[in-house]
C-alpha cells in the first residue's frame, strides 16, 4: 500500500489571510430611503381662489337661468314676426296682470324698462325693465308694480318720469311737439292724482283756448313746475316777469278773468 503522507498542512499565507479580511469588512450598500412624508395641504389661498371660481360659475348659472325665465316670459307676449311686444301684446300683458292699459303704472314700467316707442317693448327693453325690478315671472311683476310705483313718486325720479312721459309719446321721427288733446290725456294721468285742481284748470282751458294746437317739451315742463310752485287757486305768488312760457301768462289771465 502507499504510504500516507503525515505532513502537515501549511498556514495560510498573510496574503490570503488580509484578502479574507478584507472581503468580510466590505460595507453593504444601502439603498435609498423611500420618504413617507405627507404631501403638504393646500394653502388657504388656493382654497380661496377654488371658492371663489366655484361662487362665480354658479352666479352666472342663477343669472342665465334668470335671463331664460325673462325671456320665455317676453315671448308668450311678442308678436313672432315682429320681434317686438305690440300694442295688442301690451293690453293681454295688462289683462294678465289685472290693471288697464291706460293705468299710469304701465308708463311707469315703460320708463323703467327705458322703452323708446310707445306702445312697444324690445327685448333688451323688457330685460332692462324686468332686471332693474328683479322680477322674471308674471305674478312677481303684478307685485313689483306698487314698488314701482313709490319709486317713480320720489322727487327726482319724478321729475325724469314726467319729461319722459311727454317723450313717450312723439311717435314720428323728428317730432318735437304734442298735440293738445293728448297733452290733456297725459296731464290727467300723470299730474291728475297729485294736483287735481290745477289739472282740472288747465285742461279746461287747454280746450277752451284757439291758439295753440301743439305744445313743447318747454311749455309742458312749465306746467308741473307750476302746480308745483305756484298756490292755487289764489295763484297769488305767481309773478308773469319771471320766466314762464306765455302759455302759463294767458291761462292765468283766462282763470283770473274767469274769476271775477
Amino acid at each position: 500500500m502507499p504510504r500516507t503522507s503525515k505532513r502537515k498542512a501549511a498556514p495560510p499565507s498573510s496574503a490570503s489571510v488580509k484578502s479574507s479580511d478584507s472581503l468580510s469588512v466590505r460595507p453593504v450598500e444601502k439603498k435609498p430611503r423611500t420618504s413617507k412624508r405627507k404631501a403638504a395641504p393646500p394653502s388657504s389661498e388656493s382654497v380661496k381662489s377654488s371658492s371663489v371660481r366655484s361662487g362665480k360659475a354658479g352666479a352666472v348659472k342663477a343669472v342665465t337661468k334668470e335671463v331664460d325665465r325673462i325671456d320665455q316670459l317676453f315671448d308668450s307676449y311678442a308678436n313672432k314676426d315682429l320681434g317686438l311686444i305690440d300694442p295688442e301684446g301690451v293690453e293681454t300683458l295688462c289683462s294678465d296682470m289685472g290693471v288697464q292699459h291706460t293705468d299710469v303704472r304701465i308708463l311707469m314700467l315703460a320708463w323703467k324698462m327705458k322703452a323708446k316707442k310707445q306702445g312697444y317693448f324690445s327685448k333688451d327693453e323688457w330685460r332692462t325693465g324686468l332686471k332693474a325690478l328683479k322680477v322674471d315671472n308674471l305674478e312677481k311683476l303684478k307685485k313689483a308694480l306698487p314698488t314701482l310705483e313709490t319709486e317713480v313718486m320720489t322727487p327726482p325720479n319724478f321729475e325724469d318720469f314726467y319729461a319722459y312721459a311727454f317723450k313717450y309719446c312723439l311717435t314720428e321721427e323728428m317730432q318735437k311737439c304734442v298735440d293738445v288733446e293728448t297733452i290733456c290725456e297725459l296731464l290727467n294721468l300723470v299730474l291728475g292724482s297729485q294736483f287735481c285742481a290745477q289739472v282740472d284748470s288747465i285742461t279746461e282751458y287747454l280746450k277752451f283756448q284757439s291758439d295753440y294746437r301743439v305744445l313743447t317739451m318747454d311749455q309742458w315742463v312749465n306746467f308741473y313746475r307750476f302746480c308745483h310752485e305756484i298756490s292755487f287757486p289764489d295763484l297769488h305768488n305767481y309773478d308773469s316777469d319771471q320766466a314762464w312760457p306765455l302759455i302759463l301768462d294767458s291761462f292765468v289771465e283766462w282763470l283770473r278773468e274767469k274769476r271775477k
